[in-house]
């Protein structure tokens, strides 16, 4: 349903309310403003020169940057200015530490993880885990998955390790085109040793909750998909 204006029309040209009472209900008067910081001097763009000679008055205003005496050929590109800043998005109310949600895009779709923490990018920190349903810890964005109604304890699972530099891929150094080169990278690279061990160690701490429940297990190795009939929508999880 589209929002309803704050000063509906009762016939084309004549509002509902008068300028001063639209005014009265935005209650403008109530807000705080801000005063406005002292503005930045400006830097100087002449200086002052002593100049010889009794006729020359001195003293001359001379530019502190020289112009140049040639014009560019061609069109200098000026990039466009962005007063846009770059935040982390809000986390939803109904995804907290515990959640099982079920991933909607990506190589892993269909699967149900458990929600661990959101990292300062504003994505979030999942696993499967990985013993359960083969989906690792990675990281996944919150537009690409639902929430369920079913939450875990996680509270004795260390996540302090898992940050965004985490999963950060280092960067090789380019090899010539060789045949041994062309080989290499067509082979598939082996994960290291650390995420591993990081990966049975968060394992290791979620299956003892896991555990717990007769039906938990089998919950989080199924995989989800919509039948005939079936909106998402009109669905709860």
């Amino acid at each position: 349903m589209a929002h309803a204006p704050t000063n509906p029309s009762i016939i084309p040209g004549v509002s509902r309310f008068s300028r001063s009472a639209s005014y009265a209900k935005k209650a403008l008067f109530k807000k705080t403003k801000a005063a406005a910081g002292k503005k930045a001097e400006a830097p100087a763009t002449h200086k002052t020169v002593e100049v010889g000679g009794a006729k020359n008055g001195k003293t001359r205003q001379v530019p502190v940057a020289r112009p140049s005496r040639f014009y560019l050929a061609d069109d200098v590109a000026v990039p466009k200015k962005s007063r846009k800043t770059a935040r982390p998005a809000k986390l939803r109310a109904t995804i907290t530490p515990g959640t099982v949600l079920i991933v909607l895009s990506g190589k892993y779709r269909g699967k149900r993880v458990v929600f661990l923490k959101q990292l300062d990018s504003g994505l979030l920190l999942v696993t499967g885990p990985h013993k359960v349903n083969g989906v690792p810890i990675r990281r996944v964005n919150q537009a690409y998955v639902i929430a369920t109604s079913t939450k875990l304890d996680i509270s004795g699972v260390k996540t302090e390790k898992f940050t965004d530099s985490y999963f950060k891929k280092e960067q090789e150094s380019k090899k010539a085109a060789t045949e041994e080169a062309l080989f290499e990278a067509g082979q598939k690279k082996a994960t290291p040793a650390a995420r591993v061990t990081d990966q049975k160690e968060v394992d290791k701490a979620i299956l003892a909750i896991v555990k717990k429940d007769r039906v938990l297990k089998s919950y989080l190795n199924s995989t989800f998909a919509l039948s005939r009939g079936q909106f998402p929508h009109l669905m709860k999880f």
